[in-house]
Protein backbone atom coordinates (compact mmCIF):
# COMPACT_ATOMS: atom_id res chain seq x y z
CA UNK A 1 0.00 0.00 0.00
CA UNK A 2 3.03 2.15 0.76
CA UNK A 3 4.77 1.95 -2.54
CA UNK A 4 1.42 3.35 -4.32
CA UNK A 5 2.44 6.80 -2.86
CA UNK A 6 6.17 6.60 -3.59
CA UNK A 7 7.80 9.89 -5.60
CA UNK A 8 10.07 8.29 -8.38
CA UNK A 9 13.08 7.84 -8.36
CA UNK A 10 15.24 11.40 -8.50
CA UNK A 11 16.73 12.06 -11.67
CA UNK A 12 20.68 12.16 -11.79
CA UNK A 13 20.48 14.64 -14.55
CA UNK A 14 19.32 17.01 -11.36
CA UNK A 15 22.40 15.67 -9.47
CA UNK A 16 24.93 16.18 -11.96
CA UNK A 17 23.47 19.88 -12.22
CA UNK A 18 23.59 20.47 -8.37
CA UNK A 19 27.04 18.98 -8.67
CA UNK A 20 28.02 21.92 -11.22
CA UNK A 21 26.73 24.26 -8.39
CA UNK A 22 28.39 22.77 -5.62
CA UNK A 23 31.81 23.08 -7.01
CA UNK A 24 31.36 26.52 -9.41
CA UNK A 25 29.60 28.64 -6.77
CA UNK A 26 31.93 27.38 -4.32
CA UNK A 27 34.88 29.58 -5.74
CA UNK A 28 32.77 33.01 -6.67
CA UNK A 29 33.06 33.89 -3.31
CA UNK A 30 37.04 34.03 -3.77
CA UNK A 31 36.79 35.79 -7.57
CA UNK A 32 34.21 38.58 -6.02
CA UNK A 33 36.33 39.25 -3.27
CA UNK A 34 38.96 39.78 -5.75
CA UNK A 35 36.80 41.62 -7.80
CA UNK A 36 35.66 43.95 -5.09
CA UNK A 37 38.36 44.63 -2.99
CA UNK A 38 40.32 48.10 -2.45
CA UNK A 39 42.19 48.67 -5.07
CA UNK A 40 40.60 46.28 -7.42
CA UNK A 41 38.76 48.65 -9.26
CA UNK A 42 35.07 47.37 -9.56
CA UNK A 43 32.41 48.80 -7.57
CA UNK A 44 29.86 46.41 -6.28
CA UNK A 45 26.69 47.09 -8.16
CA UNK A 46 29.00 47.95 -11.45
CA UNK A 47 30.54 44.46 -11.23
CA UNK A 48 27.00 42.72 -10.77
CA UNK A 49 25.56 44.18 -13.49
CA UNK A 50 28.09 43.88 -16.26
CA UNK A 51 28.03 40.26 -15.09
CA UNK A 52 24.15 39.75 -15.20
CA UNK A 53 23.72 41.88 -18.47
CA UNK A 54 26.38 40.08 -20.52
CA UNK A 55 25.17 36.13 -19.00
CA UNK A 56 21.84 37.27 -19.52
CA UNK A 57 21.72 38.67 -23.13
CA UNK A 58 24.13 35.83 -24.02
CA UNK A 59 21.79 33.26 -22.62
CA UNK A 60 18.64 34.86 -24.06
CA UNK A 61 20.57 35.09 -27.26
CA UNK A 62 21.22 31.48 -27.05
CA UNK A 63 17.69 30.51 -26.55
CA UNK A 64 16.91 32.28 -30.02
CA UNK A 65 19.01 30.33 -32.03
CA UNK A 66 17.65 27.03 -30.39
CA UNK A 67 14.28 28.27 -31.43
CA UNK A 68 12.56 28.38 -27.56
CA UNK A 69 10.17 30.23 -26.21
CA UNK A 70 11.21 33.49 -25.19
CA UNK A 71 7.78 35.42 -25.25
CA UNK A 72 6.92 35.37 -21.48
CA UNK A 73 2.96 35.77 -20.18
CA UNK A 74 2.11 38.47 -17.74
CA UNK A 75 2.67 36.24 -14.77
CA UNK A 76 5.57 35.09 -16.51
CA UNK A 77 6.78 38.27 -16.42
CA UNK A 78 5.97 39.10 -12.48
CA UNK A 79 7.58 36.12 -11.60
CA UNK A 80 11.17 36.04 -13.27
CA UNK A 81 10.42 39.80 -12.45
CA UNK A 82 10.32 39.59 -8.60
CA UNK A 83 12.27 36.36 -8.74
CA UNK A 84 15.53 38.15 -10.25
CA UNK A 85 15.94 41.51 -8.34
CA UNK A 86 15.53 39.00 -4.98
CA UNK A 87 18.21 37.12 -6.16
CA UNK A 88 20.75 39.49 -7.48
CA UNK A 89 20.82 43.14 -6.72
CA UNK A 90 18.43 41.91 -3.51
CA UNK A 91 20.93 39.00 -2.51
CA UNK A 92 24.57 38.99 -4.84
CA UNK A 93 24.59 42.61 -4.87
CA UNK A 94 24.76 42.50 -1.16
CA UNK A 95 26.96 39.65 -1.04
CA UNK A 96 29.20 42.49 -3.21
CA UNK A 97 28.41 45.33 -1.28
CA UNK A 98 29.52 43.23 1.92
CA UNK A 99 32.90 41.82 0.73
CA UNK A 100 34.88 45.19 -0.11
CA UNK A 101 34.78 44.75 4.03
CA UNK A 102 34.48 41.16 5.04
CA UNK A 103 36.64 38.16 4.13
CA UNK A 104 35.07 35.59 1.66
CA UNK A 105 34.68 32.69 4.40
CA UNK A 106 32.48 35.21 6.64
CA UNK A 107 30.39 36.05 3.75
CA UNK A 108 30.48 31.91 3.28
CA UNK A 109 29.57 31.47 6.83
CA UNK A 110 26.22 33.97 6.67
CA UNK A 111 25.29 33.38 3.27
CA UNK A 112 25.33 29.75 4.61
CA UNK A 113 22.22 30.26 6.50
CA UNK A 114 20.34 30.19 3.61
CA UNK A 115 18.94 26.27 3.92
CA UNK A 116 17.58 27.07 6.92
CA UNK A 117 16.15 30.42 5.91
CA UNK A 118 14.29 28.10 2.92
CA UNK A 119 12.81 25.60 5.42
CA UNK A 120 11.80 28.21 8.04
CA UNK A 121 9.87 30.27 4.68
CA UNK A 122 8.34 27.13 3.40
CA UNK A 123 6.85 26.43 6.95
CA UNK A 124 5.54 29.44 7.54
CA UNK A 125 4.10 29.23 4.00
CA UNK A 126 2.77 25.48 4.76
CA UNK A 127 2.02 26.51 8.15
CA UNK A 128 4.08 22.97 9.55
CA UNK A 129 7.28 22.67 11.26
CA UNK A 130 10.39 20.72 9.81
CA UNK A 131 10.74 17.43 10.91
CA UNK A 132 13.19 17.19 13.80
CA UNK A 133 15.51 14.96 11.81
CA UNK A 134 15.86 17.69 9.18
CA UNK A 135 16.12 19.91 11.63
CA UNK A 136 18.78 18.51 13.15
CA UNK A 137 20.36 18.66 10.05
CA UNK A 138 20.41 21.83 8.89
CA UNK A 139 21.80 22.40 12.53
CA UNK A 140 24.74 20.01 12.23
CA UNK A 141 25.48 21.92 9.01
CA UNK A 142 25.23 25.51 10.36
CA UNK A 143 27.40 24.43 13.35
CA UNK A 144 29.68 22.93 10.85
CA UNK A 145 30.27 26.43 8.58
CA UNK A 146 30.86 28.27 12.05
CA UNK A 147 33.79 26.27 12.92
CA UNK A 148 35.13 26.17 9.48
CA UNK A 149 35.01 30.00 9.35
CA UNK A 150 35.31 31.10 13.41
CA UNK A 151 39.01 30.53 13.36
CA UNK A 152 39.89 33.12 10.66
CA UNK A 153 36.82 35.58 11.74
CA UNK A 154 38.85 35.95 15.38
CA UNK A 155 41.62 37.12 13.11
CA UNK A 156 39.71 39.37 10.71
CA UNK A 157 39.80 42.61 13.18
CA UNK A 158 35.93 42.44 13.41
CA UNK A 159 33.24 43.93 10.41
CA UNK A 160 31.06 46.71 10.78
CA UNK A 161 27.29 46.35 11.59
CA UNK A 162 26.16 47.37 8.08
CA UNK A 163 28.33 44.45 6.20
CA UNK A 164 27.08 42.17 8.85
CA UNK A 165 23.61 43.06 8.25
CA UNK A 166 23.92 42.97 4.07
CA UNK A 167 24.97 39.63 4.77
CA UNK A 168 22.95 38.16 6.84
CA UNK A 169 19.51 39.98 4.50
CA UNK A 170 21.72 38.38 1.14
CA UNK A 171 20.46 34.48 1.80
CA UNK A 172 16.82 35.62 2.97
CA UNK A 173 16.31 37.39 -0.25
CA UNK A 174 18.02 34.81 -2.64
CA UNK A 175 15.49 32.28 -0.87
CA UNK A 176 12.07 34.00 -1.10
CA UNK A 177 13.26 34.27 -5.24
CA UNK A 178 14.00 30.39 -4.75
CA UNK A 179 10.51 29.49 -3.25
CA UNK A 180 8.15 31.87 -5.31
CA UNK A 181 9.96 30.08 -7.97
CA UNK A 182 8.76 26.92 -6.49
CA UNK A 183 5.10 28.56 -5.48
CA UNK A 184 4.34 30.41 -9.24
CA UNK A 185 6.37 27.79 -11.72
CA UNK A 186 7.11 29.63 -15.41
CA UNK A 187 6.65 27.78 -18.72
CA UNK A 188 9.60 28.57 -20.36
CA UNK A 189 12.81 26.19 -20.45
CA UNK A 190 15.27 26.80 -17.62
CA UNK A 191 17.37 28.66 -19.80
CA UNK A 192 15.40 31.22 -20.79
CA UNK A 193 14.45 31.46 -17.42
CA UNK A 194 18.07 32.10 -16.24
CA UNK A 195 18.12 34.46 -19.01
CA UNK A 196 15.21 36.59 -17.55
CA UNK A 197 16.51 36.61 -14.11
CA UNK A 198 19.54 37.92 -14.88
CA UNK A 199 18.48 40.54 -17.34
CA UNK A 200 15.99 41.88 -14.65
CA UNK A 201 18.40 41.49 -12.20
CA UNK A 202 20.75 43.73 -14.28
CA UNK A 203 18.21 46.43 -14.43
CA UNK A 204 18.13 46.24 -10.83
CA UNK A 205 21.63 46.70 -9.89
CA UNK A 206 22.18 49.64 -12.74
CA UNK A 207 19.42 51.13 -11.00
CA UNK A 208 21.37 50.83 -7.72
CA UNK A 209 24.30 51.95 -9.13
CA UNK A 210 22.88 55.34 -10.60
CA UNK A 211 21.01 55.70 -7.17
CA UNK A 212 24.36 55.13 -5.04
CA UNK A 213 26.71 56.99 -7.16
CA UNK A 214 29.01 54.61 -7.70
CA UNK A 215 32.63 55.60 -9.93
CA UNK A 216 32.55 54.20 -12.97
CA UNK A 217 35.18 50.97 -13.35
CA UNK A 218 39.00 50.99 -12.97
CA UNK A 219 39.06 47.33 -12.50
CA UNK A 220 42.72 45.62 -12.66
CA UNK A 221 43.98 42.90 -14.82
CA UNK A 222 43.03 40.53 -12.05
CA UNK A 223 39.42 42.13 -11.18
CA UNK A 224 39.27 41.77 -14.82
CA UNK A 225 39.93 37.89 -14.83
CA UNK A 226 37.44 37.51 -11.68
CA UNK A 227 34.73 38.96 -14.02
CA UNK A 228 35.10 36.64 -16.34
CA UNK A 229 35.16 33.86 -14.36
CA UNK A 230 31.75 35.17 -12.77
CA UNK A 231 30.35 35.43 -16.30
CA UNK A 232 30.95 32.01 -17.80
CA UNK A 233 31.48 30.22 -14.82
CA UNK A 234 29.26 31.39 -12.53
CA UNK A 235 26.32 33.22 -14.23
CA UNK A 236 25.64 31.21 -17.86
CA UNK A 237 26.89 27.71 -16.36
CA UNK A 238 26.30 27.11 -12.73
CA UNK A 239 23.37 29.99 -12.63
CA UNK A 240 21.14 27.47 -15.25
CA UNK A 241 22.50 24.37 -13.38
CA UNK A 242 20.92 25.93 -10.35
CA UNK A 243 17.47 26.76 -12.21
CA UNK A 244 17.25 23.21 -13.59
CA UNK A 245 18.16 21.93 -10.66
CA UNK A 246 15.28 23.54 -8.73
CA UNK A 247 13.49 21.92 -11.25
CA UNK A 248 14.18 18.56 -10.89
CA UNK A 249 15.38 18.07 -7.06
CA UNK A 250 13.35 19.50 -4.08
CA UNK A 251 14.38 22.44 -2.44
CA UNK A 252 16.13 21.39 0.62
CA UNK A 253 18.28 19.30 -1.11
CA UNK A 254 19.33 22.13 -4.06
CA UNK A 255 20.08 24.27 -0.87
CA UNK A 256 22.76 22.25 0.53
CA UNK A 257 24.82 23.84 -1.82
CA UNK A 258 25.34 26.53 1.07
CA UNK A 259 27.01 23.50 2.92
CA UNK A 260 29.11 22.49 0.52
CA UNK A 261 30.18 25.90 -1.15
CA UNK A 262 32.58 27.47 1.80
CA UNK A 263 34.34 23.74 2.17
CA UNK A 264 35.43 24.62 -1.69
CA UNK A 265 36.51 28.06 -0.80
CA UNK A 266 39.17 26.49 1.88
CA UNK A 267 40.35 23.95 -0.60
CA UNK A 268 40.87 26.97 -3.10
CA UNK A 269 42.91 29.17 -0.12
CA UNK A 270 44.87 26.40 0.74
CA UNK A 271 45.50 25.23 -3.36
CA UNK A 272 46.04 29.17 -4.32
CA UNK A 273 46.94 31.33 -1.30
CA UNK A 274 49.01 27.87 0.44
CA UNK A 275 46.28 28.66 3.19
CA UNK A 276 46.77 26.17 6.18
CA UNK A 277 44.06 23.62 6.50
CA UNK A 278 43.56 23.05 10.56
CA UNK A 279 41.70 20.55 12.75
CA UNK A 280 39.05 23.36 13.19
CA UNK A 281 38.96 22.89 9.47
CA UNK A 282 38.78 19.69 9.14
CA UNK A 283 35.83 19.41 11.46
CA UNK A 284 33.84 21.89 9.99
CA UNK A 285 33.77 20.33 7.15
CA UNK A 286 32.95 16.94 8.44
CA UNK A 287 30.00 18.72 10.09
CA UNK A 288 29.18 19.60 6.52
CA UNK A 289 29.24 16.98 4.92
CA UNK A 290 27.38 15.18 7.72
CA UNK A 291 24.54 17.79 7.32
CA UNK A 292 23.88 16.95 3.74
CA UNK A 293 24.29 13.51 4.29
CA UNK A 294 21.28 13.95 7.07
CA UNK A 295 18.91 15.96 4.80
CA UNK A 296 19.53 13.23 1.97
CA UNK A 297 18.42 10.63 4.08
CA UNK A 298 15.85 12.12 5.92
CA UNK A 299 13.88 13.44 2.63
CA UNK A 300 14.30 10.13 0.90
CA UNK A 301 15.77 7.06 3.05
CA UNK A 302 13.12 5.75 3.95
CA UNK A 303 11.24 5.62 0.12
CA UNK A 304 14.90 4.10 -1.18
CA UNK A 305 14.42 1.67 1.78
CA UNK A 306 11.32 0.44 0.76
CA UNK A 307 12.36 0.26 -3.06
CA UNK A 308 15.00 -2.47 -1.95
CA UNK A 309 12.43 -4.46 -0.21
Amino acid sequence: MSSSIERPPLPVKGFAHLGIVYLVWGSTYLAIRLAVREGAGFPPFALGAIRVLVAGSFLLGWAVVRRMRVRLSRGEWVTLAIAGLLMWPGANGLVNWGEQRADSSYAALLVGALPIWTATIEAILDRRRPSWRLGLSLLVGFAGLGLLTLPRLAGAGGVDVLTILALLIAPISWAIGSVLQLRRPVGVTPLVSAAYLHLFGGIGFAVLFFLTREPLPGPTVEAWGALAYLIVAGSILAFTSYIRSLRLLPINVVMTFAYVNPAIAVLLGWAILREPITPPILGGMTLILLGVWGIFREKYGVRMRQERR
